[in-house]
């Protein structure tokens, strides 16, 4: 298996894989902690329409998905706290049109492309040296934002506290969703549109199972994150499947091995885990990280 790494394409992909990983991990614990699962399917289903807008301009989906997706996002936070609307119905809203929008652009594609397939299920053997340095640079805005994280977990284990606190958790916000959609767009041509939640949310969903504090769940989450995207890219060279979904469905067996191991464990030790857990941060930090 390791003689594959000799191909340019593999090296690429492996490296796409391990930058992405890590920024997914680390953001995903948030997505999972504050119930935003739906917001990243939403999103990523919503880059489809800044894709197609793209092909019908004939520029580099990439730059045009970005902005596109960031907009919705926007949007989206910004209709759900000025409205009575609940958080999913707004989502909904926003996406259906992002991805009518994307069929209308489509359609007026006057040639087949294939990358719109390769965004709706993803493709991380043609990563380009381009995605590469986009996936870089995530990494670079996630480290940025370690100064953050303080402040976000506080928000994200009590967000009534955080603002009693006086804390600019409604600026956080934005800037997390912003984050959060530019990673889901990066993301997409690797694992596609169709599995990017997934990929969100089942490492740090794994993470929560085995943790009962923010701290190593994120750790957690993103060492999950990087193993699994390794493991699955090098099984799908070897298997000949498709990476995103050998990806997703090495994800899975983690998690439901971990299901297990907390499922024994709760047999054996049960006065250890009658009590339900506190909120990861919570729990570990008594409510101010």
């Amino acid at each position: 298996m390791l003689e594959a790494l000799a191909y340019a394409f593999m090296q690429r992909a492996l490296l796409a894989g391990v930058l992405l990983s890590l920024v997914s991990g680390y953001y995903g614990v948030f997505v999972v902690q504050r119930g935003l699962s739906f917001l990243g399917s939403g999103l990523a289903h919503a880059a489809f329409g800044g894709v197609a807008l793209a092909l019908l301009l004939h520029r580099e989906p990439l730059w045009i998905a970005v902005p596109f997706t960031v907009v919705v996002a926007l949007l989206i936070s910004w209709v759900r706290d000025r409205t009575r609307l609940a958080g999913d119905v707004v989502i909904g809203i926003f996406f259906a049109l992002a991805m009518a929008l994307g069929i209308v652009f489509l359609s007026r594609v006057p040639t087949y492309t294939s990358d719109a397939f390769t965004y709706l299920f993803g493709s991380i053997l043609s990563v380009t040296p381009g995605d590469l340095a986009a996936a870089a640079l995530l990494l670079v805005l996630a480290l940025a934002s370690l100064p953050l994280w303080g402040r976000w977990a506080y928000a994200t284990a009590d967000r009534e506290a955080a603002l009693a606190d006086r804390l600019p958790v409604v600026r956080d916000d934005y800037l997390l969703a912003v984050l959060l959609t530019v990673t889901i767009v990066v993301s997409v041509k690797v694992i596609g549109i169709v599995l990017m939640s997934a990929f969100l949310v089942i490492p740090a969903a794994s993470a929560r199972l085995l943790s009962r504090s923010f701290l190593p769940m994120s750790v957690l989450s993103i060492l999950l994150s990087l193993l699994t995207a390794v493991t699955g890219l090098l099984a799908s060279y070897a298997l000949d499947l498709p990476s995103g979904s050998a990806i997703i469905l090495t994800e899975g067996a983690v998690f439901i091995f971990c299901l297990v191991l907390t499922a024994t464990a709760a047999r054996r030790l049960p006065a250890l885990f009658a009590a339900k857990p506190r909120s990861p941060s919570a729990a570990a930090d008594s409510r101010r990280p």
